[in-house]
């Protein structure tokens, strides 16, 4: 149980995406040319939007999407997307093709619990919880003689209702999950008092923030009663969560539990388990099955086995939605000298859905460091918009992208409440695109390693 504590003040972060809240569609599908996060990107977002609909029809059965385009075009992006149009608790699984080749398991078993991942089952029941709008919070570090970098030891939160208040201490695992959902003060949020699970429900009425062009986040009423209670809540686990816990108990109670991980190979007793212990909750009305999204990113670097396994798991009762996303033309399918479009079998491209994405113009670059910038809570003058503008068209935007931090950092040392473009100058003059650094390397090839 989290452990109660005095007052503290707040903190944030925020992830490459957590500002995406959908495809930005109105009621007749068609895209906004700011929306939901997005920016541009319109026939693809509006392609996207027909596959939402296909999902909830159940028409997408044995069929997937490709996501094809050059890289920073938005193509992760919209992939969550799809998920968070799909339901607040829809699992999206992300997987890099390349995490497929792993050691320690075979390939097709790093598929198949990224598919169990991505497959959830909603149960509802009674929980202990604390609930509340958070009034602050603020995140506890602590030195590791193990990373150069501190990291987090908990975090002090306070939060209150209608009729309460009341502070509290966070151990790590839950401080974690605050720092990722990004929860900052005005969030209403809900705890588990037992698993210490953090779900963030919206900003409470009255507190939001409106990003630039931006939908503010959903406004919840502010929770009424004891922080404290026994609530009514639904809670997401994934068919992996449970094939899990199943195996965790089994190897406990045969000795074996100092052999099993979550990162080894799970029994195809474990999971036929786990699909009759859900196949009766569902029968019993007390959980449902929600098939979620597994995005596999540089979907070109999987060879025929991995292809062929996605294949026959398209067909599967209960698949989820799988995206795979590429930015290559005319490629090898690997392990073989066959060539193919994105590297991907023909007859596998044949069951896809395939939405092109492509360069950004300038103006829609524009949009997409403000709304970045925003996020941050990183304040720009014009000027330094119009350079960092400049740097995503003729370098590319995810360079720009990543100036924003370090440009803030050289602003705040000289003082200054936002970033002027002499700051924006100074990171380009300290770190180097992919261009730059290749053109030092060739000017310097005799002194480098071979």
């Amino acid at each position: 149980m989290a452990e109660r504590i005095r007052p503290t003040t707040m903190s944030q972060v925020a992830s490459m995406h957590s500002h995406i809240t959908g495809l930005g569609l109105d009621e007749k599908g068609r895209a906004k040319r700011v929306g939901g996060g997005l920016v541009g990107q319109v026939e693809a977002r509006e392609a996207a939007g027909i596959i939402v609909e296909l999902v909830r029809d159940g028409r997408l059965s044995g069929k997937g999407v490709l996501l094809a385009g050059p890289p920073g075009t938005g193509k992760t992006a919209i992939a969550i997307a799809i998920a968070r149009e799909l339901g607040k608790d829809t699992p999206f699984v992300a997987l890099n093709a390349s995490e497929v080749y792993s050691v320690e398991r075979k390939k097709t078993e790093v598929l198949l619990q990224a598919i169990r991942r991505a497959i959830g089952v909603r149960v509802v029941e009674k929980r202990r919880v604390i609930e509340g709008v958070v009034k602050a919070v603020k995140y506890l570090r602590k030195r590791s003689p193990f990373a150069p970098y501190p990291t987090l030891a908990g975090a002090r939160i306070v939060l209150e209702t209608k009729d309460d208040t009341a502070e509290y201490k966070i151990p790590p695992e839950a401080a974690a999950q605050l720092y990722q959902l990004r929860v900052r003060e005005g969030d209403v949020i809900v705890i588990d008092a037992e698993t210490l699970e953090v779900r963030k429900l919206g900003r409470a009425k009255g507190k939001g923030k409106k990003l630039y062009d931006i939908e503010a986040e959903e406004e919840v009423e502010i929770p009424s009663g004891p922080v404290e209670k026994v609530k009514e809540i639904v809670r997401t686990f994934t068919l992996h969560d449970i094939d899990l816990s199943l195996a965790a108990r089994r190897a406990l109670f045969t000795g074996l539990f100092a052999l099993f991980g979550g990162e080894k190979e799970i029994s195809d007793e474990v999971r036929a388990k786990t699909d009759e212990l859900v196949k009766e909750m569902i029968d019993q009305g007390k959980a449902e099955l929600v098939p979620g999204v597994l995005f596999i990113d540089d979907a070109h670097l999987l060879d025929l086995e991995a292809f062929g396994f996605l294949t026959k798991a398209m067909e599967s009762e209960f698949a989820p939605l799988i995206i795979l996303a590429t930015n290559r033309g005319i490629a090898k399918i690997r392990g073989t000298d066959i060539e193919s479009p994105h590297g991907i079998p023909r007859d596998l491209l044949d069951r896809l859905l395939i939405i092109p994405t492509r360069p950004y113009k300038p103006d829609e670059i524009k949009d997409i460091i403000m709304i970045r910038s925003d996020e941050l809570d990183i304040p720009l003058t014009d000027e330094a918009l119009e350079e960092l503008t400049k740097v995503g068209v003729e370098r590319s935007l995810r360079y720009a992208l990543q100036l924003l931090e370090p440009a803030w950092i050289i602003a705040r040392r000289a003082e200054k409440r936002a970033v002027e473009k002499e700051h924006v100058l100074e990171a380009e003059r300290l770190f180097a695109d992919v261009k730059k650094s290749v053109e030092i390397v060739e000017k310097f090839r005799d002194l480098m390693m071979v």
